[in-house]
Formats: C-alpha cells, structure tokens, sequence
C-alpha cells in the first residue's frame, strides 16, 4: 500500500512524499523530496533533492505489471557470482529503478520535446544507514521527441549510470563502515513509439562491474585464479494495445545475455570462487503478458480488474543440478486509486 502525497509548497517549489507499507508489513518511505522550478525564470534549470525516482523515461514506479515475475528484470540484473559471495564478503546490491537518495538537476525545452537530467547520488542504492560513505554515483539521461505525422509524439533517449560499491567492511567503535570502493555502471538506449492504438517501449542496456564486486572479493585480497569484470547486454520490448480507454492489453519480452563471465567458464557444476558451468551462466528470457479493464474512471478515484502471467527461465542456476531454473506466476487481483 502506497499512500501518496504531493503538492506545492509556494511558487515553483513542490514535494513528494509516499509513506508505503510492503507486503511483509515494513513501513518506511518510497519517495521523499522537494523540487525547485524555474530557477532564474528557466525551464533547463529545476533542482530536486531527497529521495526520488531517476529520471527513466521507462519507469518502473508506472509499470503496467503486477506479477511476482512481471518486473523488469533489465533494471535489477547482477550476475549470478555477486550473489554467492561467502558470507564473510560485502554483498553489492544495486538497481536502476530503485529510487535513490541525492539531488537531481534538469531541465526541458518549452515543449518538453527535448529533456536532460544530472544527478548526483549517494552510494547506498536508495537505503539510509548502509555503510558506504566515501563515495558518490552519477546519473545522466537525455531524450528528444520528434513528431510523427498522424502517428504522434515519438522519443528517443539514452541514460548512464557510473557507480561506486565497498567491497569490504571495517568497524570502528559502533558503527561499520564500507571501504574498497570499486566501479559498475549502466548505460543504454530506449524508445517510445506510438502507432495509434498501438504503443511500444524499447530499451537496449550494457552492464559491467568491476572484478572485486563481480566475484565478491575485498579489494585487498588476491583475485580467483582467471577472474574478470563482468559484463551483459540487456533487452526488452513491451506493448500496450488500447483497444479503448478502458481496456488496455501488455505483453513484454526481456532477454540478458552475460557477454563476459566474471570466473572462468568450466564444464560441470558451480563452485562459488571456483568456475561458472556456461558461457550462458545466469542468461535469463523473461515473457509477461495480460490485460486491465477498468469499470470506471474519474478525478477523484480509479479501479481495474489486472489478469496476467509472467514466466522467467534463467540458464544453470538451479541450487542442486545446476539446470536451468524457471519460474512463472499467475495473477488475479485488482488494482484501486482514489
């Protein structure tokens, strides 16, 4: 449940605030912050600060799928050797679309056909009180509209993201605190395309971190025999038919290729620190698809009826034979604003 609030505070100055309780009953804050706009009388400078969305014109806090497995798999990727780590290791988490904690300068032409925005972040992945104080990650996104004839409003845009992680943990008096920063970054390309009815959402993104994270090691410890950064290409298209204002079919396919294993690629069963199976270790093919019908619609409340499945394989990670593992959910539920 998210209960949210926003509004303006004065001229050009607004906020947002979602309270949000997660399934499990943790209660904390999903967003948090105030925007100034217009400063200098510009619509290319407005200035964010607190804990917000990153400006992805393909948002997830707007996703049109509600199933275990209908997410976008593209923003959370990690391969599947930074989740093993032995326990005495730092785990690295990341996500692109989690909302993060810092400020955000951007700004849009008057049309808002043309967008751009610059953030600088704190690298805690959007948590407070997780040890990593000594760095800052960056942001960036640009997107141009172009009109298409009868076709409408078309965009194209690319994004980076060029982080810091620690790698190991060290504890003074009472507090533990994160060290051996080591790079990883996200960068890609999207577009949204509109066909009358029909809408599509496209994105292209390559992801690599450094060794240390890759393979879970403190950056003061020698390195797996054969370890290297890894890295992948990610993918997706995702479509909206609006067959009329009520009803609205989506379906999605997603696909993450490891282009470069973090540890060597040996035949047989995964050894944490040791070798990967496959070249195609942790690849994942994820297919979601469903429809919402909403009753009735107005300014004040909303309501709609969501069916959908969603199915997601990834190759060699099954925890006992090392098969691929797949996983699928079925929902039918509802979904109300008001």
């Amino acid at each position: 449940m998210d209960i949210l609030t926003g509004g303006t505070l004065a001229k050009n100055i607004s906020f947002l605030l979602v309270p949000a309780a997660e399934s499990d009953a943790v209660f904390g804050f999903e967003s948090a912050n105030v925007r100034f706009s217009n400063l200098l009388k510009s619509s290319w400078l407005n200035i964010k600060v607190g804990k917000f969305e990153l400006d992805n014109m393909i948002s997830e806090k707007r996703i049109m799928t509600l199933s275990d497995f209908g997410g976008y798999q593209i923003y959370h990727y990690q391969p599947v050797t930074e989740l093993v780590t032995p326990p005495t290791t730092l785990p690295f988490t990341f996500g692109l679309g989690d909302n993060q904690i810092g400020a955000e300068l951007s700004g849009h032409s008057k049309n808002s056909y043309t967008r751009y925005s610059a953030a600088l972040l704190s690298s805690n992945d959007g948590s407070v009180g997780v040890p990593n104080g000594h760095g800052y990650d960056t942001y960036l996104t640009f997107s141009q509209a172009f009109a298409a004839g009868s076709l409408g409003l078309q965009r194209v845009g690319a994004f980076a993201y060029i982080g810091r992680a620690p790698t190991y943990l060290t504890t003074s008096s009472l507090l533990a605190d994160g060290f051996g920063q080591k790079s990883f970054y996200r960068a890609g390309f999207f577009g949204l395309w509109y066909l009358k009815k029909l809408d599509v959402m496209t994105m292209y993104t390559r992801g690599g971190d450094n060794v240390c994270l890759g393979t879970g090691t403190p950056s003061f410890s020698p390195l797996p025999a054969g370890a290297q950064g890894p890295t992948w290409n990610a993918g997706f298209i995702e479509t909206h038919v609006t067959v009329n204002p009520q009803f609205i079919l989506v379906n999605r396919y997603e696909l993450i290729r490891m282009s470069r294993q973090a540890l060597p690629v040996t035949p047989g069963v995964f050894e944490p620190g040791v070798s990967v199976p496959s070249a195609n270790f942790g690849d994942i093919d994820a297919l979601v698809f469903g429809y919402r019908y909403y009753p009735f619609m107005s300014s004040r409340a909303g309501f709609a009826f969501h069916n959908e499945y969603s199915i997601v394989r990834q190759r060699g990670v099954a925890p006992l034979s090392g098969k691929d593992l797949t996983n699928n959910s079925l929902f039918l539920g509802f979904d109300f604003i008001f």
